[in-house]
């Protein structure tokens, strides 16, 4: 017996939002800076100077780069030994279109490939006109930069053809330290493109308009900035609330130790700062005031960037500052900690 029944896809209307929703690009980004130690400072002293070196194991295979550790005993290597810029491809597939950062503006293949002299395979590109020209046991060779730096992008790309080409002098400042270790940095980043939910474009149109406008959930709590739903259970905002641009101290750090991109001289506080009328405080700086004055329950005021330099964030706000008021009494705010 056959049972059949007609189902229809639930349909919920969606109610276009009251406010403006704002979008833009947000790039997260670092530089990643390390030492190469003995053994692949080598392998970068060598790339600037337009060659390519290994490791020789205990076993008598050569590791290209070179391995820090023979991967046959574990020792720490000592026999670093040159190998030739042409080689052989091992495998290979094509990179149709080329994304930012990419050795290559153009359509070519990622392959490794085994140079002579080496038993291991580098990845690198391979520039060619066309997949049909690109094959497992093609013979290549190493196209190098004019300025070189000790980076594996010393090397441009690879080209067909197993003629070698001779590197230029290299040339520029040394790259080694005095114990001859090379430090490099690589730069970091990711994009994307942010679309905000309406509460917080409400958020990000009030602090360019001078204001902080937090949001009110069903069980009465305000967020700022706001939620679409409340954290603690998942009642919806149904209500936009503007505060003041005061409040108090909960709690507190005093950054002492400085660090790379800090655009303030220890030592500083950074707070966490319960407008008044909210439920949930947020963190600032808080300036104007000896470090090892500030305490909790502090009353501070935003102190605002000039107006022209307004945008659609909390940098409006240069900092908090005391507004000389007595402190909070702490069972108004220990629930907010």
């Amino acid at each position: 017996m056959t049972i059949s029944a007609e189902r229809s896809s639930p349909e919920v209307s969606v109610p276009a939002p009251e406010s403006t929703i704002l979008s833009a690009e947000l790039t997260n980004s670092f530089d990643y800076t390390r030492s190469l130690g003995p053994v692949l400072s080598q392998f970068a002293l060598a790339l600037r100077d337009g060659r390519i070196v290994g490791s020789r194991g205990a076993d008598g295979r050569v590791t290209v780069p070179p391995a820090e550790f023979d991967p046959a005993t574990g020792s720490a290597t000592a026999d670093i030994v040159e190998v030739a810029s042409v080689g052989t491809v091992q495998s290979w597939t094509w990179q149709p279109s080329p994304t930012e950062g990419q050795p290559l503006d153009r359509p070519f293949a990622w392959a490794l490939i085994d140079l002579d002299g080496a038993d291991t395979s580098l990845l690198h590109a391979v520039a060619a006109d066309s997949p049909d020209q690109v094959s497992t046991g093609a013979r290549v060779h190493a196209v190098w930069r004019g300025a070189r730096t000790g980076r594996i992008d010393d090397i441009a790309h690879f080209a067909l053809g197993d003629s070698a080409e001779a590197a230029a002098p290299s040339d520029g400042e040394p790259i080694a330290d005095e114990a001859g270790d090379v430090v490099i940095t690589t730069p970091i980043a990711m994009s994307i493109e942010h679309s905000a939910t309406e509460q917080e474009s409400w958020y990000l149109e009030g602090l360019k308009a001078g204001q902080f406008i937090g949001g009110r959930v069903s069980t009465g709590e305000v967020y700022f900035p706001p939620r679409q739903v409340s954290p603690a259970d998942g009642s919806p905002t149904v209500e936009r609330v503007t505060l003041p641009d005061s409040g108090t101290i909960t709690t507190f750090c005093i950054v002492n130790v400085p660090f790379l991109g800090q655009q303030i001289k220890p030592p500083y506080v950074a707070a966490y700062v319960l407008l008044d009328g909210a439920d949930i405080p947020f963190l600032h700086l808080i300036l104007d005031v000896p470090a090892d004055e500030v305490r909790m329950g502090m009353r501070v005021k935003a102190v605002w960037r000039p107006q022209a330099e307004w945008d659609h964030t909390l940098r409006n706000v240069s900092h908090f500052a005391p507004t000389g008021e007595p402190d909070a009494d702490f069972e108004t705010y220990r629930n907010h900690l």
